[in-house]
Parts: structure tokens; C-alpha cells; sequence
């Protein structure tokens, strides 16, 4: 993209239905910044009424346990 200064990132997905239900990893999107991966996210997943939808850049996602 000409003039383009941002890279794109890789943003996790996290949403739910119900209050009773957890946050759900549902997919990823990527985008250049947070507020085009929450726009990105809102309208790729739009398949069901959701009462919570959070994105996560990947890159700040802590391992807790690794494949070897």
C-alpha cells in the first residue's frame, strides 16, 4: 500500500452469546491497528447476536504451555 507505514498484526478473537457462557475463541483477524481489528472482527463475525466480543493482538498472548 503506497504511503502505508503500519504492519499488519494478527489479532485473536474472543466472544460470547450468553452471560453464562465464556469467552469463546471464535477466530482471528489482522489488521494494521486495534481499532480496525475490532471493526475487522465485529463485521467478519457477525453470524450471531453476540453480547461480548474482545480482539487480542496475538503478540501478547503468554504461553502457559508450548508445543515441543
Amino acid at each position: 500500500m503506497a504511503g502505508g507505514n503500519a504492519e499488519n498484526k494478527i489479532y485473536e478473537v474472543f466472544a460470547r452469546r450468553k452471560y453464562e457462557d465464556s469467552l469463546t475463541h471464535i477466530g482471528n483477524v489482522t489488521a494494521p491497528d486495534d481499532e480496525l481489528a475490532a471493526v475487522y472482527a465485529r463485521s467478519i463475525y457477525d453470524e450471531w447476536t453476540w453480547l461480548e466480543m474482545v480482539v487480542v493482538p496475538r503478540q501478547s498472548l503468554i504461553p502457559v504451555i508450548e508445543p515441543a
